[in-house]
């Protein structure tokens, strides 16, 4: 059994549950998904030298920067989310070991996160003109985009952290699980703390796939 469950699980219980119908469920990711985005794209305008300023002071740069946010950002984040949020919906309710839902999330999330980037990136060089209209340097750009994304260095590396309110509780509740009766007050620690690790370990591989990616495009 679980030990008692904080009050953020308790809630992600209740909006998340394998019992939801799909389009609620659906619903609640969206909702969730503009919830983690919003504060980490607010953060990374303001951090950017001059990037606040141009945007408000510019109608084609914010048009063009809010298109690459609603065709780019949001469907990154929300089907990583999404992926993260099933499972997490399937090991509360037992449907699944918690091995094999780390085994599955850490792939899932990189490969989404990955295979998403390589598909909306030239779909917007054909669709919007984006990189002078050549999907193969669309293609070729992937690969050191998302190697800087950890680093917060670009607008991919905003979706990349926003996916965390998926991520932690997942990995909060595999820890969790893993615990069984320990003490609540060490549980409760050491699922944030392993759940930030875990995270980072799926950064520290998104990266080196990228990487590979840009050695060999």
């Amino acid at each position: 059994m679980f030990v008692r469950d904080s009050s953020l699980l308790a809630w992600l219980d209740r909006h998340f549950s394998v019992h939801l119908p799909f389009t609620r469920f659906a619903r609640n990711v969206a909702l969730l998904s503009l919830a983690g985005l919003a504060p980490v794209l607010a953060l990374y305008i303001a951090l950017a030298p001059g990037l606040g300023p141009h945007l408000w002071g510019s109608g084609p740069a914010m048009g063009r920067f809010a298109r690459q946010i609603v065709t780019n950002g949001l469907p990154v984040v929300f089907v990583v989310n999404a992926l993260g949020l099933i499972l997490y919906a399937q090991l509360r309710d037992r449907r699944i070991a918690p091995l094999r839902a780390l085994a599955l999330d850490i792939p899932a999330r990189v490969g989404a996160f990955v295979g998403l980037h390589l598909a909306i990136y030239p779909a917007s060089a054909m669709l919007f003109g984006s990189f002078g209209g050549d999907p193969g340097q669309a293609l070729r750009v992937v690969g050191p985009t998302l190697a800087q994304s950890a680093g917060f260095m670009n607008l991919s590396g905003v979706y990349l952290y926003a996916t965390l309110v998926s991520a932690l509780p997942l990995h909060m509740a595999l820890v969790g699980q893993a615990l069984g009766q320990c003490r609540p007050e060490l549980q409760r620690h050491t699922q944030v703390l392993a759940a930030i690790g875990v995270f980072a370990v799926q950064v520290l591989i998104l990266t080196g796939v990228a990487r590979l990616m840009d050695s060999l495009l």
